[in-house]
């Protein structure tokens, strides 16, 4: 990814960069308005392509060829193989945990042992250290994300709460741990080492979460549920449906445990997916036979029973009504509008990159910056502006990261600063574009709407806001060690 090409095209206006945003943004909010939470259900996806549309025709005009378009497309959606097929095991591994009874046990436990008081500052705290561990967000998310939004349900707290609690840690993992790809990134890009970086990085990121915890613990004591579901009930029903046992919590910490020891994350998933099953079948066997529509559990049945949960809409009824929703997934299906939309953002911003648009758009930022306060406020803009347009956590270090850096080294400032930019502008806040495939992903995967937890994702959007803030007071602006000669020696 570091090695990217960056397209410029001098043929091309920044008036004529902006408008295929423009029109995007334009439509994108009217479709929103007409379907509402519905929008990400397939309209969405026809909108970027409508966005992609108008921004060829811009590439035509200025000499760009369909093969050049097409290209860049192809090389979009390349890079975001792994994502889909992560997306689609993460669908897979939420219908066996549910069905083995993994989640219910989670939920169970959680429900005993936290407070609805405390559980916003807990989730966020848990999320922290699973992050850090495993280095990424969107794990931490798929595991123990969803439980927490379950806990979170039957205590009566709202979904985008939990969701914003639950991505606030997970991205200051995904920000601060060695072994986060982002990271690495950041600090490849900016010619940064790597544990220099994430020192750097605390001075923003220390503020930001001592902010985000405390926004948090407000939340939940001033926070009064209304209608939670008394616990004892709710307990009775989850026992009634599922055998819960301590047991189960082996499969979660199986795939932490892959997680931390640098298991890839494919591999992971599908090992925490096939556990699942497996477990399934030891301590729910009369459930997967009801999955099957089979009156005991035979090898047919506990195949189908497994595989429908992997794949499809698996519904499992417990005495509380509230429960219900709480414990219906939808497998590898329930991933496709996700895929789709990930495919159709990555369609947009290959288009953008091939006509030339998001090097205009960096370009034209970074002639603004006629101050060290300007460079840092241009680099931040850069990151969102490109979150939004090429919809890729990555181009949104990538391309500022390569536009940028020789205006830090003019200006006579430490890469770091640029690297520590970076990840508090561009890696944070791809998770509140909707058709970003981080935002994509999250929304998906903890069942919240984007526009639902954006609101309360705390850390994600107050961390570019401190790192302007450090550079508006000059504070901590680290200056560039140049070598000095050594003096000669007179004879």
């Amino acid at each position: 990814m570091k090695d990217i090409r960056i397209i410029r095209n001098k043929e091309l206006s920044i008036g004529e960069a902006l408008l295929p945003v423009v029109v995007l943004i334009g439509l994108l909010a009217y479709n929103v308005l007409v379907f509402g939470d519905d929008s990400l259900s397939g309209s969405n996806q026809f909108i970027l392509l409508m966005g992609a549309a108008v921004a060829a025709i811009v590439g035509f005009r200025n000499g760009v060829t369909y093969h050049q378009m097409v290209e860049e497309v192809s090389n979009n959606l390349k890079s975001t193989t792994e994502a889909i097929l992560i997306l689609l095991l993460v669908g897979a591994l939420a219908g066996t945990w549910m069905v083995s009874g993994v989640i219910p046990t989670l939920i169970y436990g959680g429900i005993q042992l936290i407070s609805p008081k405390v559980f916003l500052p807990i989730t966020v705290l848990v999320c922290s250290v699973i992050s850090v561990a495993t280095g990424s967000s969107w794990t931490t998310s798929a595991t123990v994300g969803i439980a927490l939004i379950g806990i979170g349900k039957a205590l009566g707290i709202p979904e985008g709460m939990v969701a914003g609690a639950v991505i606030s840690g997970a991205y200051f993992g995904d920000k601060m741990s060695p072994l986060s790809d982002t990271t690495n990134l950041a600090s490849a890009m900016a010619g940064s080492d790597l544990f220099a970086h994430i020192r750097y990085m605390m001075l923003t990121t220390v503020p930001t979460y001592v902010i985000t915890l405390a926004t948090f613990v407000m939340m939940g004591f001033s926070y009064q549920p209304e209608g939670v579901a008394d616990s004892s009930a709710i307990l009775t029903a989850i026992d009634s449906a599922f055998y819960v046992t301590p047991w189960l919590l082996l499969v979660p910490l199986a795939v932490v445990g892959l997680i931390v020891f640098r298991t890839r994350p494919l591999i992971a998933l599908l090992a925490g997916t096939l556990l699942g099953g497996i477990f399934a079948i030891l301590f729910q066997p009369g459930l997967v036979a009801k999955i099957a529509d089979a009156e005991v559990l035979h090898f047919e049945a506990a195949y189908r029973g497994v595989v429908n949960a992997m794949t499809i809409s698996t519904n499992v009824d417990t005495s509380n009504v509230a429960l219900n929703d709480l414990f219906a997934t939808k497998g590898m299906a329930g991933m496709m509008p996700t895929v789709w939309l990930v495919i159709c953002a990555m369609t947009f911003g290959g288009v953008m990159e091939a006509i030339g648009a998001l090097a205009c758009i960096s370009a034209a930022l970074l002639r603004l910056a006629h101050s060290v306060f300007g460079l840092f406020a241009s680099t931040v803009a850069s990151c969102l502006a490109l979150n939004v347009t090429a919809s890729d956590q990555y181009l949104a270090i990538v391309i500022p990261g390569k536009m940028f850096s020789k205006a830090y080294a003019k200006r006579e400032l430490a890469p770091v600063n640029l690297s520590r930019t970076l990840e508090d502008s561009g890696t944070v806040t791809s998770v509140l574009v909707p058709w970003n495939t981080c935002g994509a992903y999250q929304s998906r995967v903890l069942g919240v709407d984007t526009w639902h937890y954006l609101p309360y994702a705390v850390f994600n959007y107050v961390s570019p806001l401190m790192t302007l803030l450090f550079a508006a007071f000059h504070i901590k602006i680290k200056q560039l060690v140049v070598p000095q000669a050594e003096p000669t020696e007179k004879p």
